[in-house]
């Protein structure tokens, strides 16, 4: 035997349903969601919104020695470029623009890997032969930056 809703039935009598219950067509015509989630919804975001992408760096953490190896490096490139300023700063003192104008690079690393004091000093008086300050101010220069070379 075959239990079936017919079409025409209406539950209670006749009677309308209590508030808050619905009839059958009327749960069919909702969008089949229960009424706690009808107002969720996802959002997609079309390609053109995607938001510019962080930026990721990688950082190192150095041992106390090693770090102190670091500063004493920085310490010593940062007095080079500060002198460079000055020797190659013209008699207006404009500081800023004469180094932009002559470009030249000291290599430390270049300086160590060289065999004496001798060959070093040879190879600042050729980088710095256009040098606008004394010949006395270059030459004390190079001392210094030797000096400072042997301490890295």
């Amino acid at each position: 035997m075959e239990v079936g809703v017919q079409s025409g039935y209406v539950a209670n009598g006749g009677a309308p349903p209590p508030a808050g219950i619905l009839s059958v067509g009327e749960v069919q015509r909702t969008n089949n969601r229960s009424p706690a989630k009808t107002g969720l919804h996802v959002n997609f975001k079309e390609k053109g919104e995607i938001k510019e992408k962080r930026e990721k760096f990688l950082t190192a953490k150095y041992g106390h020695h090693q770090m102190s190896l670091i500063r004493k490096r920085l310490a010593v490139e940062m007095w080079l470029y500060e002198e460079l300023k000055k020797l190659y700063a013209s008699t207006n003192n404009k500081i800023e623009d004469s180094v932009s104008n002559e470009e030249v690079e000291v290599d430390i690393d270049e300086l160590l890997d060289m065999d004496g004091d001798e060959q070093r000093r040879r190879h600042l008086q050729n980088l710095l032969i256009n040098a606008k300050g004394s010949q006395n101010d270059v030459k004390n220069f190079i001392n210094d930056l030797l000096e400072r070379a042997k301490t890295l």
